[in-house]
């Protein structure tokens, strides 16, 4: 008869040292990128917000101004134009972009006809810039060239759409081409969601007589909301950061009815020369972020705690 396994038997044997080198080669690859992205976050943060607190202009001066810079950002009507227009476009711009994203995604769910082709279709603006977004629809809605002069060459001389050239309506321009541009990334991932959403707990649904919209917001939609925290986040640093869209789209006009907080800081920093107060700017975009970031990361950790609990 076979003896019994000894102890010594079941021990862990040491790793070879070929395996200790393998183990060691992706963290070697990845080690100069790591480097470089961690000087490039925490090092240029740190003395971008030491330039804020300087009175640099047109060069950097290492002196100690303290908050000038800040009390003269807050008292420029642009910046703080810009920071209504981001805030009014932000909530626009998620908002619908999660509706139209969520709503097609549904459709899409019910295993429509030319579904390949439809996703495609949907899915091709995220694919493009944003400079091709805001230029595309800049001549779309330019007055004399896009859609406005066409209806008026059709016969209708008095159709006037002026979307770009009011001050009040050029904001939802923006927001227009940002929903088209992003609403098809949207679209896809919820998609992919909700084909991985058990269909047991779809049909048990239908077998109880609960109507289709009823099943996906109380049953469908819970069931993927990680999916949409991460929609949420990304749209989020999207409307924060926009930049190259209204630069094509409206320049920041009519007047500065469209401008936002990074094409201030651009101005600033490279065409008005005002190193401390773009620094300032870029100091507040930093801070926006956070403030912005730390409610969805917080709702995301309740919805992880809650449903640990349930289980």
């Amino acid at each position: 008869m076979p003896s019994a396994p000894h102890a010594a038997d079941f021990r862990p044997r040491p790793k070879s040292r070929a395996r200790r080198i393998s183990e060691l080669v992706p963290l070697a690859v990845l080690l100069p990128t790591l480097i470089t992205t961690g000087i490039y976050i925490f090092v240029f943060v740190i003395w971008n917000i030491y330039l804020s607190l300087t009175s640099s202009t047109l060069l950097p001066v290492y002196d100690f101004a303290g908050f000038d810079a800040y009390t003269r950002l807050w008292r420029n009507p642009r910046w703080t134009t810009g920071v209504w227009n981001l805030a009014l476009f932000g909530l626009l711009y998620i908002g619908l972009t999660t509706l139209v994203g969520v709503v097609l995604a549904i459709l899409m769910d019910q295993k429509v006809r030319g579904e390949n082709l439809l996703r495609s279709i949907f899915l091709y603006p995220i694919a493009i810039s944003f400079v091709v977004t805001g230029t595309t629809w800049q001549w779309i809605l330019n007055p004399s060239t896009g859609l406005e002069a066409f209806v008026k060459q059709l016969g209708w001389q008095g159709f006037e759409m002026g979307l770009i050239t009011s001050r009040e309506t050029a904001i939802y321009a923006v927001v227009i081409a940002a929903v088209w541009h992003a609403a098809g990334f949207v679209m896809v991932m919820v998609l992919a969601a909700l084909r991985g959403v058990e269909r047991d707990l779809v049909k048990a649904g239908q077998i109880d007589g609960a109507p289709m919209l009823r099943i996906y917001r109380r049953i469908v939609l819970p069931a993927i909301w990680p999916v949409l925290i991460s929609v949420l986040i990304i749209l989020l640093q999207f409307a924060i950061k926009t930049f190259d869209l209204v630069l094509a789209l409206t320049h920041g006009g009519p007047g500065i009815s469209t401008t936002f907080p990074a094409i201030f800081v651009y101005d600033r920093l490279f065409a008005a020369g005002e190193l401390a107060q773009g620094a300032a700017a870029a100091v507040w975009m930093l801070i926006g972020l956070v403030v912005v970031f730390l409610p969805v990361l917080a709702l995301n950790w309740a919805l992880k705690r809650r449903k640990g609990g349930a289980a």
